[in-house]
């Protein structure tokens, strides 16, 4: 997904896990008529393959091929899961690091050592989305696009949660944070905290998704750190 003038600010959006870049469908046109530039990537841990063992580092290696095919400066937003593989494969060419919801994490933490066993560990096997998606990741999504998106939820790795970081970004690179305030997936007060690693924090009040929810004010956001 590329819009076409090369002059414009580049943003890089990752999305998280049992997702894939169909999420940014309506952030995009968005961005676009804002003047972004909007390139994705799809991460190999999320698949519909119950036998995938892609982990957080072939997310990272994934981001970073992405990267070194495009002229800085870029802007990296990264959502939820999308977090981690971020942190872990920013290049020299990233300008800013957007945390939306994300977690911005210590070299040496994963999501499965932070879960306290709620995620499990390992290098393989695969996991659905919570039991019920809608209201978990799309609580506030108009009803038509949350059923879309539900249906096309895939399976996330166990390597993914497993694998920790071995660098941490954002102490070199710029970060911003965008806490969701009705979250339901990852709560608002552990947000906080992690944005307090962030240089700026800012605030949305939408749940895990306002990509699909509140698109527009979301791109606005977006360009309003990338003015400062």
């Amino acid at each position: 997904m590329t819009s076409a003038a090369h002059n414009d600010p580049v943003i890089l959006l990752i999305h998280g896990a049992w997702h894939g870049s169909w999420c940014w469908e309506l952030l995009a046109p968005e961005l676009t008529a804002l003047g972004w530039r909007v390139e994705t990537v799809d991460l190999p841990s999320a698949s519909a393959d119950p036998d995938n063992t892609a982990g957080m580092y072939d997310d990272a290696r994934v981001i970073r091929e992405k990267l070194a095919g495009l002229d800085g400066p870029v802007t990296v937003l990264a959502h939820s899961y999308g977090g981690l593989p971020a942190t872990e494969a920013a290049a020299p060419n990233v300008s800013r690091l957007i945390y939306l919801s994300a977690f911005q994490l210590e070299e040496g933490e994963s999501l499965s050592g932070l879960s306290g066993g709620a995620l499990p560990s390992g290098k393989t096997g695969t996991l659905p989305a919570h039991e019920d998606p809608g209201s978990h990741l799309y609580a506030d999504v108009p009803d038509d696009v949350a059923r879309q998106a539900v249906d096309r939820l895939v399976l996330q790795t166990v390597k993914s949660f497993s694998e920790p970081l071995t660098t941490a970004a954002w102490k070199a690179v710029p970060a911003a944070y965008i806490v969701c305030e009705q979250d339901r997936a990852v709560d608002p007060g552990f947000q906080e905290q992690m944005a307090a690693r962030s240089e700026r924090s800012y605030r949305i009040a939408a749940g895990h998704s306002p990509f699909l929810s509140v698109p527009e004010e979301l791109a606005r956001l977006i360009t309003t750190d990338a003015d400062r």
